[in-house]
């Protein structure tokens, strides 16, 4: 009789969020229906991995993950193939019966959607295991509008965030719901899986080995630690195996390179000495004393040995360090950035850790602890860099949800105050509602694009008319061009292009003369710039080219080239024109 009704539960969860992510996905689309259709993807990150895909149903290795039109032999990115696999075979199936733009449409729709779906049924499970059926449908609508988590869902938002989000709460379903061997098996593996894409959630991962340690050393199962140890450890090398890429050997930690395996390999044992050595003794002093040695040793040896792992951006050239990556919105901590931005981002997230800390107060249940130790990590890699709020968001939707239920009973006016409360896309309204205006800022960090926002989709289909050669432009737009033409881009906003990237602010911010030896050298045939391009470093230099562009003084050997109001400025390079003085 309980097996029937926990998998009517487990049905019902099933079905509410596939409904749910249906119609949310529907809306989506239609409303950036002009967008999606030209494949006008929301941020560059989603461009350049469906670039990526299609280079590789093109033909390029598997194991082969360098953009060869971006930088000037080619970029080695620090991605992962895994979160190619299912955009990549829905392009593959679809594109027989409905051609490949048809299909790749499908795709960037398809794929966060099903991302979406299985987000919203995890959401409902952590909830109804903390606080029943009374909970688990309100934290799955909750969940849906988490502002900022709801914003890497959306169509055509392919890129990995999304999915790394999907292990991440596959992980505190595991460790809420279980403490034996078996849920800390899936919660290793989903950790290797996370890692194998990117590095974005591993202090959550901490996260969730400081939970197991902690219930180890209060007399836990040392099955659980041991499980957790065994298959971090089985998964990452199964990664190294199967999604090893040629970049494996780049000497950084910014990705799943060899650095950062050996490092983390060396991490994931430290939970099975751990297990091992607690079958010697159950006293909480003895083991917390282990754990700490543990911990002491597994740190000295990670800094030893992968330095690199203490600063990822450690290699970006300090000018690019300065004036484009401080400048990137989800790079950002949450005090250097600005304060609609600062509330929108953390605002659900502060009010779910308020709400999980009375939850735990009120019950004693150690799954609500569970969940708000995660949240805490979440606060502190927001404080960080903003991208952790995705997390920080969606994990505060169960216990908003049971201060909805708890409202419930106690009238009209408290249940409207804590759907207002749980409502996370009225956090960034409210923000800019309440702030000076001196003091507003784009809300969403991804519209916030360093170097210009001229990537309409009309101007991106007027740079695909242009016959080959290299294109200089904004670090934004750079992206844009390789995902919608044929070009070869000379930068794009990724730490590793430091070569290409400092020339196109050497080019823009330096003088004309800097400008045309930087053209001779990268053989630039078009040049193109936004009205507002690295207006977030203030008023140019008067000497400056992009200065001279915006007064309408372009060099000789930089020839307009006419289009329509798209707000994309175009040149194109004349190399027989270099050394002539400038007309002004």
């Amino acid at each position: 009789m309980a097996s029937t009704a926990s998998r009517r539960d487990w049905q019902g969860d099933a079905w509410a969020a596939i409904l749910l992510a249906f119609a949310l996905v529907l809306a989506w689309s239609l409303r950036d229906w002009q967008n999606l259709s030209a494949l006008r993807l929301p941020d560059t990150d989603d461009v350049m991995r469906l670039q990526q895909i299609r280079d590789w149903l093109a033909g390029q290795r598997f194991s082969d993950v360098s953009q060869h039109r971006l930088g000037a032999g080619g970029l080695p990115m620090h991605w992962s193939r895994l979160p190619d696999l299912v955009p990549g075979a829905i392009i593959a199936a679809l594109a027989p019966l409905a051609g490949r733009h048809a299909a790749e449409i499908a795709a960037v729709i398809i794929w966060p959607a099903m991302l979406l779906t299985i987000a919203l049924f995890l959401i409902a499970r952590i909830a109804r295991a903390l606080g029943g059926a009374e909970i688990a449908r309100t934290a799955l609508i909750v969940a849906a509008i988490a502002y900022p988590s709801s914003t890497i869902f959306l169509p055509g938002r392919i890129d990995h965030h999304g999915f790394q989000i999907v292990l991440l709460l596959v992980i505190v379903l595991a460790l809420i719901t279980g403490r034996g061997m078996e849920r800390a098996l899936v919660a290793g593996f989903a950790a290797a899986a996370s890692i194998a894409i990117g590095l974005e959630t591993l202090p959550l991962i901490g996260v969730a080995g400081a939970v197991l340690v902690v219930r180890w050393i209060i007399g836990g199962s040392d099955d659980a630690l041991m499980g957790f140890g065994i298959a971090l450890a089985a998964g990452l090398l199964t990664a190294n195996t199967m999604l090893r890429t040629d970049q494996f050997l780049y000497p950084a930690c910014d990705g799943f390179t060899a650095i950062a395996w050996r490092a983390f390999q060396f991490a994931a044992f430290a939970p099975i000495i751990l297990a091992i050595a607690g079958y010697a003794s159950k006293r909480r002093d003895v083991r917390a004393a282990l754990a700490g040695a543990a911990g002491i040793v597994t740190a000295a040896g990670v800094w030893r040995g992968a330095p690199q792992c203490l600063s990822p951006y450690g290699n970006v050239d300090p000018m690019l360090a300065r004036m484009w990556l401080a400048n990137v919105g989800e790079a950002q901590s949450l005090f250097a950035a600005p304060t609609v931005t600062a509330l929108g981002y953390a605002g659900l997230m502060v009010a779910g850790i308020v709400a999980s800390t009375w939850r735990l107060y009120r019950t004693r249940r150690a799954g609500w602890g569970v969940l708000l130790a995660f949240q805490a990590g979440a606060l502190i890699l927001t404080c960080i860099q903003l991208r952790g709020a995705y997390a920080g968001a969606i994990l505060a939707a169960p216990a908003l949800a049971a201060v909805i239920s708890i409202a419930r009973r106690r009238g009209t006016g408290a249940l409207a105050a804590a759907w207002i409360g749980s409502a996370g896309m009225l956090y960034p309204l409210a923000a800019n509602a309440l702030t000076p205006a001196d003091m507003h800022a784009p809300s969403s960090p991804s519209t916030a694009r360093p170097g210009g926002s001229c990537t309409s989709r009309e101007a991106l289909a007027r740079l695909a008319r242009l016959p080959g050669g290299r294109l200089i432009a904004p670090l934004d737009l750079g992206a844009y061009a390789i995902g919608a033409t044929g070009l070869s881009v000379v930068g794009a906003p990724y730490h590793r292009g430091d070569h290409g990237n400092t020339a196109v602010y050497r080019f823009y911010l330096g003088s004309a003369a800097e400008a045309e030896a930087i053209a001779r050298h990268w053989h630039l045939r078009y040049a193109a710039v936004c009205p507002d391009s690295f207006g977030e470093l203030g008023p140019a230099d008067r000497g400056s080219l992009i200065a001279r562009l915006r007064a309408g003084h372009a060099p000789d050997w930089m020839r307009p080239v006419e289009g329509p109001d798209d707000g994309l400025i175009l040149f194109a390079i004349e190399p027989r024109l270099f050394g002539r003085p400038a007309t002004l």
